[in-house]
Formats: C-alpha cells, sequence, structure tokens
C-alpha cells in the first residue's frame, strides 16, 4: 500500500493544543461577527423587497382603478356631447308631429344630422373614402364582387355598402365595400 506521510494536509484540521474543546479563538469571533453582518444584511434585503413587492402590487391596484375611472370619464364626455343632439331631436318630433310637409322633416333631419356629424368630428371621429379608391385589407372588408362597369374600376371600390370610420388614426369600423370584377 502507498505512503499515507504523501498525502497533502489540512492545517485546519489539525488539532492546536493551546486551545481546549469548546474555546473560541478570535478567528472564531470574527467568523460569528461576519455572520451576524450577512444575517443583518440578509434580513434587509428581505424587507426592501417585500416593500417593493408590495408598493408594486399597490401600484397596479391604483393604475388599473385609474384606467377605469379614465373609461367612465370618457364615455361621461361623450354623453354630455352628445346631449344638445338628442335636445334637438326631441324639439324636431315636437315641431314635426303634426305637419304633413315632408320639406319641413327633411329639413329639420339635415340640421341635426349636420349637427351630430360636427360633434362627433370634434371628438375625432372621421369618415373614410373608400369609393373609387383601390381596395385595401387593412381599411375594407369586401363583401361581394360584381362586373366592374368600366375599365378603369375594375380592381377598384365600385360601391361602399357602409362607411368606415377612423377614431383620431385608428380605424374603429372597416368600411363594407363592392369590389369591380
Amino acid at each position: 500500500m502507498a505512503n499515507d506521510n504523501n498525502l497533502p494536509q489540512d492545517d485546519n484540521l489539525a488539532a492546536d493544543p493551546a486551545h481546549a474543546a469548546g474555546e473560541m479563538t478570535d478567528g472564531d469571533a470574527a467568523a460569528d461577527t461576519v455572520g451576524s453582518r450577512t444575517d443583518a444584511e440578509l434580513a434587509d434585503l428581505k424587507d426592501k423587497y417585500l416593500r417593493q413587492a408590495a408598493e408594486f402590487e399597490n401600484y397596479k391596484r391604483r393604475t388599473t382603478k385609474e384606467r377605469i375611472e379614465l373609461f367612465k370619464t370618457a364615455n361621461q364626455e361623450l354623453m354630455t356631447a352628445l346631449l344638445p343632439v338628442l335636445d334637438d331631436f326631441d324639439r324636431a318630433r315636437a315641431a314635426t308631429r303634426d305637419t304633413t310637409d315632408a320639406d319641413a322633416v327633411r329639413e329639420s333631419i339635415a340640421i341635426i344630422y349636420n349637427k351630430f356629424n360636427k360633434t362627433l368630428q370634434q371628438k375625432g371621429l372621421t369618415a373614410m373614402e373608400a369609393k373609387g379608391g383601390d381596395f385595401d385589407a387593412e381599411l375594407h372588408e369586401a363583401i361581394t364582387q360584381i362586373p366592374a362597369p368600366s375599365d378603369d374600376l375594375r380592381g377598384k371600390i365600385v360601391d361602399e355598402v357602409e362607411k368606415g370610420y377612423y377614431l383620431g388614426d385608428k380605424v374603429i369600423r372597416h368600411a363594407k365595400v363592392v369590389l369591380g370584377q
């Protein structure tokens, strides 16, 4: 068998006869101080983490509540803007209830339509211009195709069944169109 004297020895494992079992050396006291310091740092970091997590949960709750309030006030603002149009409809119905003059009814409807359209435009609504233009799948929904009445309308929008609308730059309703074949 090989000689055991050739094995490296760990100096830390060697017994020190100057220190009796159970006595603390200066190195042990330093290790104990380092251990208590890391425990304090760990507790401090854990406390910071818990506070950060609680703060994030409060942030999520607050932003969700603010978003709900924003939607409520946005609807309220639109409804308040549309109330004068509703009042005009009531007045027109009362004024034209007993009339047989179709022109008076048409005129009152035109006035209310223009006021309604202007109110929606002030809120950012814009109608799409589709008829006669090129088909764009991002903006239009093709309902059907018909033979083109002229060669210049081949592959273009021949008719608009339902208008499309933008709210700002975003499409909120695609135009329903008929394509020329």
